[in-house]
């Protein structure tokens, strides 16, 4: 009788888990149809959409291809350097990390380029120095040969955090003159 309630109890804690994992793929689900709706719907939503998708917790594929493509619209270069980010870091995502990081370098401003340079694991140092040299920008040119003095290689944050060199993620949040 004893053996029959342990397999009773274990039973109902599957189902309870079952049902509780059940219950949040149904909120991801309405999290993720609400985010393409704010995505398709509203210019320069991409940080909005990637906050809500933060606090949801996961999204749908077609969620982070609706933030991709309203990026790639309002050519948001604050937008593509979040979603690069978090692309690097979950290498399944359905989205072309390499066009949302071409943009930013192309696009976006001196800060945004020594972010990505300090926060990739392999920037396109090249393509970021080009840039950052042709705009002549004294500070900006400073900040980058000190970081490159230090790690020659380009290599992100995340390979100086592994090799024991401390260095902070540095967050992207000076916010959008378009919104």
């Amino acid at each position: 009788m004893n053996n029959q309630t342990s397999e009773q109890l274990n039973e109902q804690r599957e189902a309870a888990e079952q049902a509780a994992i059940e219950k949040r793929r149904e909120r991801l689900k309405n999290e993720s149809t609400r985010i393409i709706e704010i995505a398709n719907n509203e210019s320069y939503s991409a940080l909005k959409c990637i906050h809500q998708l933060s606090v949801a917790g996961g999204a749908t594929e077609a969620t982070y291809i609706a933030i991709e493509q309203r990026i790639v619209v309002d050519q948001d270069p604050a937008g593509a350097y979040h979603l690069a980010l978090l692309a690097q870091n979950t290498p399944d995502l359905p989205i072309d990390a390499r066009q949302l990081i071409e943009l930013v370098v192309n696009k976006g401003d001196n800060h945004q380029r020594l972010a990505l340079l300090k926060n990739l694991p392999l920037p396109p140092v090249e393509l970021i120095k080009a840039q950052i040299l042709a705009s002549e920008d004294g500070e900006a040119i400073g900040q980058m040969n000190a970081y490159l003095q230090i790690n020659p290689e380009g290599y992100g944050s995340h390979h100086m955090l592994s090799s024991g060199q401390s260095d902070q993620i540095v967050p992207l949040s000076r916010g959008n003159s378009n919104n």
